[in-house]
């Protein structure tokens, strides 16, 4: 089997790798030619890639957040 990331955990995949492959399978779904079964699949695994990308979406938001500029550049903001 070949490793794509459709073959992965959605857990495991980068931002970039969930989100191509949620826009894959919008544009599957949109089109409507499978069959019922395989988009009630796609559908969950979508759901479960919208999550993941949410959620790597906030972590990262936590660390912009968490960046104070100083007079000497940014810096990040004490954890405390």
């Amino acid at each position: 089997m070949v490793d794509t990331p459709a073959s992965r955990p959605v857990d495991t995949l980068s931002f970039e790798d969930a989100l191509a492959e949620l826009e894959a399978i919008v544009r599957d779904l949109e089109g409507g030619q499978g069959r019922l079964e395989q988009a009630v699949a796609q559908y969950e695994r979508g759901a479960a890639l919208r999550r993941h990308c949410e959620r790597l979406l906030a972590e990262a938001e936590q660390k912009v957040q968490a960046i104070v500029e100083t007079p000497n550049g940014p810096t990040l903001r004490d954890a405390g």
